[in-house]
Order: C-alpha cells, then structure tokens, then sequence
C-alpha cells in the first residue's frame, strides 16, 4: 500500500516537471519570436533552443545552490532572533522607532508636510 503512493507521488511529480518544461519552454519560444525577432531583427528559435536559454540562464543568473530563496530567509530571520534576543527591552524600543521611521509611507513623513507648505509660500512670495 506505501510503495504504491510513492509510486502514484513520483509519477504525479514528473507529470508536472514535464509540464512546467515545456511551459516555460514554449513561454521563452514565443516571447523571444514575437518579441525580440520583431524588435531587434534576430532570427526566430526552436523549443529546443529556447529550453537551452532557460538553462543557460539558470546556470549563469541563478546557480545551483542548495536551500534556494527559502534557506537564505532561514538563515536572515533566526539571526535576527538571536539579536533580537539579546537586546534590553530599551534597545528594542530604540529599534522599533527607527524601522518605523525607515519603513514609513513617504505621505506619512513629517518632513514632506514642511516642504510642501514652504514651498507653496515661497511661490506665492514671489
């Protein structure tokens, strides 16, 4: 009964491996045809040319690491637990008003507010 559902789960896995190919295969294809061969006057490629793209892209721009995106924000957020931790509760309230001051909507800054009412006396000044 076990080995059956791992057979049925791989075979559901390739199913969709094979289908996310030849989406993004044929995604780069037609991008690259109707797009770039109108634009830049180059010649049209095969799905197999595109599907070396996509590869070569991988390899130069992405990497093969292990743990991907997921890992490196692992890695990011229990750091930050650790300072976190390790910080007195003054230091925490510190560091809240500075991120908020950082991360703040620019129509919520108070320093917007000033300049817009200086600069509006000013041009009616003159």
């Amino acid at each position: 009964m076990r080995r059956r559902f791992n057979e049925r789960r791989f075979l559901l896995f390739l199913l969709f491996a094979v289908a996310a190919i030849v989406l993004f295969g044929g995604a780069v294809m037609l991008l690259w045809n109707n797009i770039l061969a109108g634009v830049l006057k180059i010649s049209t490629i095969t799905f197999w040319q595109a599907l070396g793209i996509l590869v070569l892209s991988k390899i130069l721009f992405g990497g093969f690491h292990r743990g991907g995106w997921r890992g490196n924000r692992y890695r990011w957020g229990h750091g930050m637990r650790e300072k976190w931790a390790a910080m007195t509760p003054e230091e925490r309230v510190k560091f809240k008003e500075q991120w908020q001051k950082r991360c703040a909507p620019w129509w919520k800054e108070e320093g917007v507010e000033n300049r817009e009412s200086g600069a509006g006396s000013q041009g009616a000044a003159t």
